[in-house]
């Protein structure tokens, strides 16, 4: 699918292209293509003279050749942006070419970032003058985007400390925590590692002498939310630890509570499984198996002499 953005009135108007013809009928500053096929690919080609990557293509390159000039002199960009969803979050791929006047983005699947920049863009004239304009603000948004997902890991984990810390925490309730702490440090490790991809590729394009004085200014503040934002990603990684650590030995402490109670009773036991193994030998000369009362007088001796010790390992509280 091609998005094709023009100016109008200071805002961004969106066009879909289902023809060819259609790309030069307009005056595009930002040029979506999202999953794409080969014939679309083709079509910005022939129109442009621009060669985009194929999808697959996308992650080929090592970390170091994702951010240069071609020899067209058109700069080429693969940045990764989050997508944060309840199932689950991952980073996903987008590679952008900056000609002069148009900039062009390919991803397979549509992003929070991207609608986001296009719903302010036309709600805001003004906010964006050209191609470059287009670039910073999903810069911008992505780190915006990046802040807000880590509120969303403060709130959780603070419920996640809620359970922890209560007075009873079961098996069950410790498991649970556990499986939104890992989810959690999931989503904290791809978030660093988002902004700092967003770093490398601002700093790119300020090295590129690109920017305006004032795309400076943006990208200039851009590199210090990244900062704040790396700042509480360490910090959540140091909190999560803690949490994890908290939830296994809360985990540790009940599964000693029920090792302490199966050798206390095992302890209060041995007594009457003395008397029984006694009792139990069945020589000729044991004065009791004649006796009309040896039973029973087994049987109370034993339960007495187990008696004894669960109310002496009660009263030291041994058995809670």
């Amino acid at each position: 699918m091609i998005n094709l953005f023009v100016l109008q009135k200071g805002r961004l108007a969106q066009e879909q292209v289902d023809e060819r013809n259609e790309l030069l009928q307009h005056k595009p500053i930002w040029i979506d293509v999202v999953s794409p096929d080969d014939e679309e690919l083709a079509w910005i080609k022939e129109a442009y003279g621009v060669v985009l990557p194929e999808l697959e293509d996308l992650g080929d390159l090592e970390a170091s050749a994702r951010y240069f000039e071609g020899e067209d002199e058109n700069i080429h960009i693969r940045t990764d942006f989050l997508l944060d969803e309840e199932e689950a979050s991952r980073n996903v791929r987008v590679a952008f070419v900056l000609t002069r006047d148009v900039l062009f983005s390919i991803h397979d699947e549509d992003l929070p970032v991207f609608r986001l920049v296009r719903l302010r863009a036309r709600m805001r004239p003004g906010s964006v003058r050209n191609a470059k304009d287009v670039l910073m603000d999903l810069y911008a948004t992505d780190a915006e985007y990046s802040a807000d997902s880590i509120e969303e890991i403060y709130e959780r984990l603070e419920e996640a400390s809620r359970r922890v810390l209560a007075e009873n925490v079961t098996d069950a309730a410790a498991a649970d925590v556990l499986e939104t702490i890992a989810r959690e440090e999931d989503l904290n490790g791809r978030i660093r590692r988002n902004v700092m991809d967003t770093r490398r590729a601002v700093s790119f394009l300020m090295r590129s002498q690109l920017l305006s004085a004032e795309q400076q200014d943006e990208a200039r503040q851009i590199l210090r939310d990244i900062d704040s934002i790396e700042n509480h990603t360490a910090f959540l990684f140091d909190k999560i630890n803690f949490l994890m650590d908290a939830t296994v030995g809360f985990i540790n402490i009940n599964q000693n509570k029920i090792i302490k109670l199966f050798s206390v009773v095992s302890v209060a036991l041995m007594p009457p499984t003395l008397i029984a193994s006694i009792y139990g030998m069945n020589f000729k000369l044991m004065p009791e198996l004649d006796w009309a009362i040896g039973y029973p007088w087994a049987i109370a001796l034993m339960a007495v002499s187990a008696a004894i010790p669960l109310v002496y390992f009660r009263r030291k509280g041994w058995l809670s």
